[in-house]
């Protein structure tokens, strides 16, 4: 049957090209998963399989007698491909569906069905080839019948399961494509299924050429999927891979040219009794300038129609994350970029990362240089793109704000989607500097509302504290000298001294209302710096009664060898006598309070630690908030007191809790040197 021979030779030669292609993809493709290496060996058994009947075809059709070395290398490949198959059927099968969360968390499980998979591959493998290769009467027509029904029955059965698992995905997918290729693949495993009994599991035999037919009709048909696949995965990015386009078109112009090549060369050959081989052949290369023009045409409006959906997409993305800028908060803005960026262009992994508005210049999104300024220009804020690994570390510099690290499914992005990527973040700046600008305008009008809500606090605590220090002061007075009294009775003596003692409290916390309500004046003034080494070691030389009292350890370490801090003795007393007095109170009797004092990188920077419990995550956003108190007695004005004073004078207030061990707590106050050389007064 001539016919049947050109058959076979055109199915032979596209399957081996199929699979090669496939080969190659998965090569370049690079997807460190278990799904893409099973099927790059399957490809390969293919590839084998094809390839082996494609030689054994040709060297029949050029030599009456094949050469022996060359039908044994025939047969070697045609054994290493039909030994595996089956198993790789099955094995591709499960870690597709593995990937789609259809298998149970069983790991053990799932290696026992792979061994039992691979049990018979290695039994045809190292028992049956040995005696293939060595048989001098191998069917190249329908290699099957010579690995015996046993391998007939195998072969059915793992393609009966894997049509089974095809139907599952059919029913699963959520795509239209999805789901005609599972349908398509579950058909065409079917019908194979059939075929493959019918040729090498029944007892009664079909007639020769009807056993040849049928036998190329199943080489034929398992090209079909490899074929579709290749649409799929170029116009509906099936398994992730369509995105890889440079790799697509570069794998298919390599094939098509060497299928020229091909043909050229066949032609020449058809053509050498009329014409020589090298003419014949230049003409057939020199048609291939007839296709240039239409060729650029067709490349021209194909890369405008790819440029002009590439714009739109971004464009459509860019309005979805100026609403989101709208928000006013750019660490949800950058979790919505990633979100939205790996979705849009099916990425493993997207990373985004703006550097913070401190880090970046006092001319955060907007030029850098004014008309007129002689400041240097750092130049227009841009957010530069990376395609790596998005645990990889990056370096920023110069007018640099952010970067977006993209991690592609495989070994690396497709040029228009760089380019796409890239351009999409020279339009990010303008969303993050509406973004960083709106949430600047709710921070102003917060603290507006803050500064107004303290002011009247402010206004309230000094109405209250001057109606009521007056009569407090008498009452003190009238009791102090019924104290002095001599014909006091003891009865009334310590009730007295109890009642003097509140008088004193009730002082105390009027102090604070009248020195929490006293204006702030920022920065401070520049004239004023004490020794703080000194009014520390006061304050805590007062305190340690009351440590004692409650017997808790006071630790003091001053090292700052005489410098002097740019702020008043009183701002110095205030801010460490609350601190030390919060300390002492939260400090179970036993523990220890720390007070350190040194100089570090010209500023004065105190620390109080106190071993006590620690802040509870309900108390921490509203540490600093004025009358706020976990005491049953506390008016909720000593950290406030702590940080106003620290803010009068251009300091930093930072605290920790816990420390170790999930107890205690540190504060850090931070507070500017004199500078030298400067003649100040104490």
């Amino acid at each position: 049957m001539p016919s049947l021979v050109y058959v076979r030779l055109i199915t032979f030669t596209a399957g081996t090209l199929l699979h090669l292609f496939w080969i190659v993809v998965i090569v370049g493709y690079r997807r460190q998963r278990n799904f893409e290496r099973v099927f790059f060996f399957l490809s390969v058994a293919l590839f084998l399989f094809y390839s082996g009947s494609l030689l054994a075809l040709n060297a029949q059709i050029y030599y009456l007698e094949p050469p022996p070395l060359l039908t044994a290398f025939a047969k070697t490949l045609l054994c290493a491909g039909l030994c595996f198959l089956p198993t790789l059927l099955i094995h591709l099968h499960l870690e597709y569906a593995d990937t789609l969360g259809m298998l149970p968390t069983r790991p053990r499980l799932k290696q026992a069905v792979l061994l039992a998979a691979y049990a018979p591959a290695l039994y045809f493998a190292l028992h049956v080839y040995p005696l293939l290769a060595n048989s001098p009467g191998f069917d190249f027509l329908v290699p099957g019948n010579v690995l015996g029904r046993p391998y007939g029955v195998w072969l059915a059965a793992a393609m009966v399961i894997s049509a089974g698992w095809e139907i599952r995905f059919h029913l699963r997918a959520l795509k239209r494509s999805e789901s005609f290729f599972h349908s398509l693949l579950a058909g065409v495993l079917a019908i194979g299924a059939a075929i493959v009994v019918q040729l090498h599991v029944l007892s009664t035999p079909l007639p020769r050429d009807l056993s040849e037919g049928v036998s190329t009709l199943l080489a034929l048909l398992a090209i079909v999927p490899s074929a579709v696949l290749i649409y799929l995965v170029q116009q509906f990015n099936f398994l992730q891979i369509g995105r890889q386009k440079n790799l697509m078109y570069a794998v298919s112009a390599t094939f098509i040219a060497l299928l020229y090549l091909a043909l050229v060369r066949r032609v020449s050959t058809w053509l050498a009794p009329e014409i020589p081989p090298e003419a014949s052949a230049a003409v057939l290369l020199f048609l291939l300038v007839i296709f240039i023009e239409p060729l650029q045409r067709m490349l021209g409006r194909r890369l405008q129609e790819t440029a002009q959906r590439e714009t739109d997409r971004v464009q459509r993305l860019m309005a979805e994350i100026q609403q989101e800028a709208r928000q006013g908060n750019s660490e949800n803005l950058a979790r919505f970029i990633e979100k939205r960026v790996k979705e849009v262009f099916e990425l493993a992994a997207v990373r985004v990362t703006f550097q913070k508005q401190g880090e970046i210049g006092e001319h955060q999104g907007l030029f850098a240089k004014q008309a007129g300024s002689a400041t240097p220009t750092l130049g227009k804020p841009k957010i530069t793109f990376s395609e790596g690994k998005i645990s990889e570390p990056f370096v920023t510099s110069g007018n640099v704000v952010g970067i977006v690290r993209a991690q592609p499914h495989g070994s690396a992005l497709s040029g228009e989607t760089r380019a796409t990527l890239e351009f999409l973040c020279e339009q990010l700046p303008g969303a993050l500097d509406l973004c960083r600008l709106i949430d600047e305008k709710v921070r102003l009008e917060r603290e507006l509302a803050e500064r107004e809500r303290l002011a009247l606090l402010g206004q309230m605590a000094a109405s209250i504290s001057h109606n009521l220090k007056n009569p407090l002061g008498s009452i003190k007075t009238i009791l102090q000298v019924q104290m002095e009294n001599p014909e006091l009775p003891e009865s009334l003596r310590g009730e007295t001294q109890i009642v003097l003692d509140e008088v004193g409290r009730l002082s105390a916390k009027l102090n604070q209302l009248l020195q929490f309500s006293r204006p702030t004046v920022l920065g401070g003034s520049a004239a004023v710096t004490c020794d703080a080494a000194a009014v520390i070691e006061e304050v805590a030389g007062v305190l340690r009664h009351e440590a004692e009292r409650r017997g808790v350890a006071l630790d003091l370490r001053l090292g700052m060898n005489g410098a002097r801090t740019a702020v008043a003795a009183d701002a110095v007393s205030d801010i460490v006598s609350n601190l030390v007095v919060n300390a002492l109170e939260a400090t179970p009797r036993g523990g220890c309070v720390n007070i350190a004092a040194a100089a570090k990188n010209g500023l004065c920077v105190v620390t109080v630690q106190d071993s006590g419990p620690g802040i509870s995550s309900e108390a921490r956003a509203k540490l600093l908030q004025p009358f706020f108190t976990t005491k049953t007695q506390g008016t909720g004005l000593g950290l406030a007191i702590v940080a106003r004073r620290v803010t009068e004078f251009g300091g930093k207030l930072e605290w920790e809790s816990p420390v170790s061990d999930g107890r205690g707590t540190r504060f850090e106050v931070m507070l500017p040197m004199e500078e030298t050389g400067k003649d100040t007064t104490n």
